[in-house]
């Protein structure tokens, strides 16, 4: 069992916008540095061909779920906790053709927890390339809403880290008013966050210790929205309830850019015993 003497669970979730990419802008210089127990990673953009050791570092466990189609979608995990077990998929050909999904689990035990602990990465679809995409992403969000009702009814500890493509609330995006139409930010879009957190009883941690605004995940790269902070916060670790009493902290990782979105970091308390 990997030992984590500051019984902090640190949980980072990030969009690389390509793996090889994210690397050339220093991503695993950054990794090696950044106290990370488990991490997330979006839009892989790899094949396991590609997947050679640079991209497999020392003292981690890794996992990745490619799409079919080369140089598109794709999710990975990073630990330096062992794995239990890793399932690719959710069992739906949109999530799983793309590789969108993965959940790896972890026995925590030692540190108190005694049931199974899962960690996901999920890449939703985006709706903003027009009508078909945006009906593609409905079709994910009705499937995949099944699936996180059913993790609820068993009480599934899991935390789903991940780019979702959605913002939630007025303090999650800069321009609101401005975007009511736009893919992302839908009123049906925001009402299912609403449905996972309010009716299925998940939790967004980041607003559990982070009620500022002004934090934001993603920039387009059009405009200087980055230099203006002209964001969306898109990037999301939906957890069981199990998990809302263990945040401790909350950031978005800016001192450094790896793709059009930054790290979304999370602390989570472990028991000391």
């Amino acid at each position: 069992m990997y030992d984590n003497p500051a019984k902090v669970l640190r949980v980072i979730s990030i969009n690389v916008n390509g793996l090889r990419s994210a690397d050339k802008k220093g991503f695993f210089e950054w990794l090696a540095t950044s106290d990370a127990d488990v991490v997330c990673i979006q839009e892989a953009r790899i094949t396991h061909e590609q997947w050679t050791d640079k991209f497999r570092p020392d003292g981690w466990h890794t996992h990745l779920f490619p799409a079919e189609r080369a140089g598109y979608a794709g999710t990975a995990i990073y630990s330096r906790l062992p794995f239990v077990s890793v399932i690719d998929g959710l069992g739906f050909e949109l999530a799983d053709s793309q590789g969108r999904f993965i959940t790896a689990e972890f026995d925590l035990s030692s540190h108190g927890i005694d049931t199974p602990v899962h960690i996901a990465s999920l890449y939703l679809p985006s709706g903003s390339s027009g009508d078909d995409a945006q009906a593609r992403k409905d079709h994910f969000l009705e499937q995949y809403r099944h699936i996180l009702k059913a993790w609820r009814d068993a009480n599934k500890s899991i935390i789903v880290c991940g780019d979702y493509n959605i913002v939630h609330k007025r303090i999650d995006i800069k321009n609101w008013s401005g975007n009511q139409k736009a893919s992302g930010c839908l009123p049906h879009e925001r009402a299912w966050l609403d449905h996972i957190y309010d009716e299925l009883g998940y939790v967004d941690t980041f607003r559990v210790v982070r009620h500022d605004a002004d934090i934001y995940s993603w920039w387009s790269n059009r405009g200087q929205a980055r230099a203006k902070n002209v964001g969306w916060r898109i990037d999301y670790q939906a957890c069981s309830p199990d998990w809302r009493d263990r945040t401790v902290n909350a950031w978005v990782y800016k001192d450094q850019w790896f793709s059009d979105h930054a790290p979304v970091i999370i602390d989570y308390l472990l028991s000391s015993e």
